[in-house]
């Protein structure tokens, strides 16, 4: 059967839906699940923090190792590992009995981790130039949607059945990730005849194109400010006087909220940004979400809150997939596997710093002051992209899906300083 892009890519979104769902089946409640299964009552704040964050560094400082693997041996084996070992290590958190153990295992989940990022290298590097900032926005929603069915899932398993049963079920849904990355995803014209890069070189290459590494800077900066927010959340729910034997349900409605704004937007985003540039749509969504976030501070029910996570949700849906897709218009396929590592270093990073700060800032402030930071660096960012990504926002999507020249070596020439 001829190779088909629209079909690898309707398989990879199913397969990273299904491994999106199983982390938010279980992640969203581990405040809950450290309090009432670990035994922790102690600054939980701060353990829920350091359950989050540890994960993303282990994942961060891997990364390019297995970016440069990708490039090597392709992306399609990365989805694989990745898969598998996540299904065991979520298997294995059904069994721990207390925090310190659960951190071991943490551990482990983010230096096997990457079934997304390899995921979306595989659509990038295997979906027509004109189509790869279309594709990548319906990707997104991929991931948006399983955030929308896996805290409804977990909070139901939750609320029933306890939170422990919520790895089991989260084990069993990323499984099926794995098998549908295995037997239905494919990698077309894959040249493994290459020598395998080395990190350090990589890291040169990269740090070579301004370009990049001021979208790089955004994915640290925009990650960072959604992250700050994520061990809190169901704890501001407790505080707003939800019982707490439903509020893994609650929160899970709440977490639902921007899940539900970006399938709603992040296609409609992508259309909008193949007509007037990825880089302008950037900067409206960096804007919209920043004071999104900042508006949430003066709302103290979960009714309001959920409604403006949702106005938030709307604007957020922008800013990964345009960052994806210019991504896409200034690096080279070779490299592109080892650019989207980064990426996911990059985010990887903010994501472990994110909520461990954020943990601290719930423990020292009252959590509304934590809302008007993330907007706040929302907001730093997208003055980050006015002043000094002028070449990101004048750039535009020209038919036939050109992008900036590459050197012979495969290093990509700047877009205009501005």
């Amino acid at each position: 059967m001829a190779y088909s892009w629209k079909r690898n890519l309707a398989v990879l979104w199913t397969g990273v839906f299904f491994c999106s769902t199983a982390y938010s089946i279980s992640i969203p409640f581990l405040p809950i699940f450290m309090s009432t299964d670990l035994g922790v009552t102690d600054r939980l704040e701060i353990w829920s923090g350091l359950a989050f964050g540890i994960t993303f560094l282990a994942s961060a400082l891997i990364a390019p190792y297995w970016g440069s693997l990708s490039d090597k041996y392709g992306r399609k084996p990365m989805l694989i590992r990745s898969g598998f070992s996540l299904a065991v290590l979520y298997l294995l958190s059904y069994f721990v009995t207390d925090p310190y153990t659960f951190l071991v295992v943490r551990v482990l989940q983010g230096l096997l981790a990457g079934f997304v990022p390899a995921s979306i290298a595989l659509v990038a590097t295997n979906t027509p130039e004109e189509k790869t900032g279309y594709a990548l926005s319906v990707m997104a929603t991929s991931g948006a949607t399983g955030s929308i069915i896996g805290p409804l899932i977990g909070g139901v398993v939750s609320h029933y059945y306890g939170n422990r049963n919520a790895f089991l079920f989260s084990a069993a849904v990323v499984l099926i990730a794995a098998l549908i990355g295995t037997f239905g995803a494919k990698e077309q014209n894959f040249n493994r005849s290459g020598a395998r890069s080395h990190v350090r070189d990589d890291l040169k290459l990269a740090f070579a194109n301004r370009t990049f590494v001021i979208l790089l800077g955004l994915v640290a900066l925009s990650t960072f400010s959604v992250m700050i927010l994520e061990p809190l959340i169901t704890v501001y729910v407790l505080e707003m006087g939800v019982d707490r034997s439903s509020a893994s349900l609650t929160s899970g409605i709440v977490f639902s909220a921007v899940g539900i704004a970006t399938v709603l937007m992040a296609p409609r985003w992508g259309k909008i940004g193949s007509r007037i540039g990825y880089g302008k749509v950037l900067l409206i969504g960096l804007v919209g979400s920043g004071i999104g976030n900042i508006l949430q501070f003066f709302v103290t029910d979960f009714i309001g809150f959920g409604v403006l996570r949702f106005g938030y949700g709307l604007f957020y849906a922008a800013v990964l997939p345009a960052i994806n897709a210019l991504i896409v218009q200034v690096t080279e396929p070779d490299f592109r596997g080892r650019a989207f590592s980064l990426n996911q270093s990059s985010s990887q990073l903010a994501m472990m710093a994110g909520p461990i700060i954020g943990g601290l800032l719930g423990y020292l402030l009252d959590i509304q002051w934590v809302f008007v930071i993330n907007g706040a660096a929302l907001l730093v960012a997208a003055l980050l992209l006015w002043f000094r990504g002028k070449g990101i926002l004048t750039a535009t999507v020209k038919a036939g899906g050109s992008r900036p020249a590459a050197s012979s070596a495969g290093r990509v020439q700047h877009m205009d300083r501005g």
